[in-house]
């Protein structure tokens, strides 16, 4: 399994190394699969704006956007192909929803993490009882998280 956290932002000082962990053990451990490869790229919003117009249409910055990297002759995602995909998380939209979910910037970038990789297992959020499913597995997947790591962990500090 590969995980690589790429950190182009400076709202916050995060820990790759503790995210990168987080991410390894939703895959490996949570979700069975040891041949997952993902890419995590946290961004400023000028950069998650540019990413959504130049491949979603979309105006604007968002939260999180998925990439599924596998090719469309491999198996279908309910065969259990392993995940290869990158995820774009926006830590000042992070930081904006912590604010009016009253949780914290890193929960919600765990979140993040959490619902692309979703996306890249084959969950849709665009119909309502979709968007209940994928909610329901993702607090599920959330609350397992919690209970291994605490989130805080991922504000970097000074020595």
């Amino acid at each position: 399994m590969i995980v690589v956290v790429q950190n182009r932002q400076r709202a916050r000082r995060v820990a790759a190394p503790t995210l990168r962990r987080i991410a390894g053990t939703l895959l490996r451990d949570l979700l069975r699969d040891e041949e997952a490869e993902l890419g995590i790229h946290l961004v400023e919003p000028e950069e998650m704006a540019a990413v959504n117009a130049t491949y979603l249409g979309h105006e604007g910055s968002t939260d999180v956007i998925s990439f599924d990297h596998n090719s469309p002759d491999d198996p279908p995602r309910s065969a259990q192909r392993p995940l290869y995909g990158e995820l774009f998380i926006c830590v000042v939209e992070a930081m904006k929803f912590a604010r009016e979910f009253g949780t914290t910037w890193q929960s919600e970038v765990v979140r993040y993490v959490v619902h692309g990789v979703l996306h890249l297992r084959g969950y849709d959020d665009l119909e309502p009882a979709l968007r209940r499913a994928m909610k329901r597995e993702e607090n599920r997947l959330m609350r397992a998280l919690e209970k291994r790591f605490a989130f805080a962990s991922l504000a970097k500090h000074d020595p």
